[in-house]
């Protein structure tokens, strides 16, 4: 009588600590002396650099929602708020409400003041941001391929993913080398 193979319980690889990992050695090279002073400077400041580039980008974005014309994505924001909100909000008030938020969100990054709080709002606005994607598919990405319109919603994508990252130091996750 053979006895059934036993199974192995699965091994989970690590998950990553987002430690810059440096083989020593005896000497180091300069190459390696300059890989380890580049982990340093961007430890210390990539996070902070990034959260002020997004603060500017969320800044001048909202801004240009202020004047009437000025904004490449005002038609976009108003119809998103509008089917949002089943039509309760109307375009004006639709995008003097994005104008509104993307000006706080930048603000809080670009100074670091009331972080969290622009955080908040950034969770929610995101929603809103990426919502064309499922709402005008179809509009913004016909056959041939992504509009002007569909492209510029799409590189949403990376501020989602450059707001989880300032999100995450801002709740206490941090970069660090090796002791």
């Amino acid at each position: 009588m053979s006895s059934a193979p036993t199974l192995k319980p699965a091994r989970f690889a690590p998950s990553p600590d987002n430690t810059f990992v440096h083989h020593a050695s005896a000497t180091p090279s300069v190459v390696d002396r300059a890989v380890g002073g580049l982990a340093t400077v961007l430890t210390r400041h990539s996070v902070t650099a990034l959260r002020i580039s997004l603060g500017l980008v969320f800044l001048g974005f909202g801004v240009l929602k202020f004047f009437p014309g000025m904004s490449p994505a005002a038609e976009l924001a108003e119809r998103t708020i509008g089917t949002l909100t089943f039509g309760l909000v109307g375009p004006t008030a639709a995008l003097l409400l994005t104008a509104i938020m993307e000006t706080v969100i930048g603000l809080t990054l670009v100074t670091g003041l009331f972080l969290r709080t622009g955080l908040v709002i950034l969770a929610g606005a995101m929603v809103g941001i990426m919502s064309p994607l499922v709402l005008f598919f179809g509009e913004l990405f016909p056959a041939g391929g992504p509009t002007l319109t569909g492209q510029y919603v799409l590189k949403d994508i990376v501020l989602v993913a450059a707001a989880a990252v300032v999100g995450a130091a801002a709740l206490g996750a941090r970069l660090r080398l090796p002791e």
